[in-house]
């Protein structure tokens, strides 16, 4: 099992790339590359919301994922959690309604403190997680790994960071 600083230091380095990256979309900050797809900004704010809801699952408050009953969440691990650890890659998926944001911050300066903001929230959650020992109890997967739960959004953030590089 990885060490909860070295999974929560890839983590932030994936959002410093991300905002990184954001940054260096200029005035198409703002815009989608095609109808339906999701501007920077909009991926920043997705990212984000992912970060701030997963410190709240982690703290034990309700949360906007997805609440699937628990007789799916083995199912659900196997197909998506483990193999996005395992291959270290996302696949091509829809998120739901609350992590499906209309617009973004309105800069990549204001991108790059909500991205900030909500890493620390979810470095702070994840650190009382596995200071107690305890696993990570998600509405999807069930109860995880808290280190391999911050794995699976460093690879979120990564697989985001590389669709405002590949538009670039």
């Amino acid at each position: 099992m990885a060490d909860i600083n070295a999974v929560l230091g890839a983590s932030k380095e994936a959002i410093d790339q991300l905002i990184v990256a954001g940054e260096r979309t200029g005035a198409a900050w703002t815009s989608s590359r095609a109808p339906g797809k999701w501007s920077p900004s909009q991926i920043v704010e997705h990212v984000a919301r992912s970060l701030e809801e997963s410190a709240n699952m982690a703290a034990g408050r309700p949360s906007k994922f997805p609440k699937l009953p628990a007789l799916v969440h083995p199912v659900v691990r196997g197909v998506l959690f483990k193999r996005v650890l395992r291959k270290a890659a996302f696949p091509k998926a829809k998120t739901n309604k609350a992590m499906d944001p209309a617009s973004g911050p309105a800069t990549p300066a204001e991108g790059r403190a909500r991205l900030e903001t909500a890493h620390q929230k979810f470095d702070e959650a994840c650190r009382q997680v596995a200071s107690q020992g305890e696993r990570m109890r998600t509405t999807i997967f069930g109860a995880v790994p808290v280190e391999d739960y911050v794995r699976f959004m460093e690879l979120h953030t990564r697989h985001h960071g590389k669709q405002i590089i590949d538009r670039q």
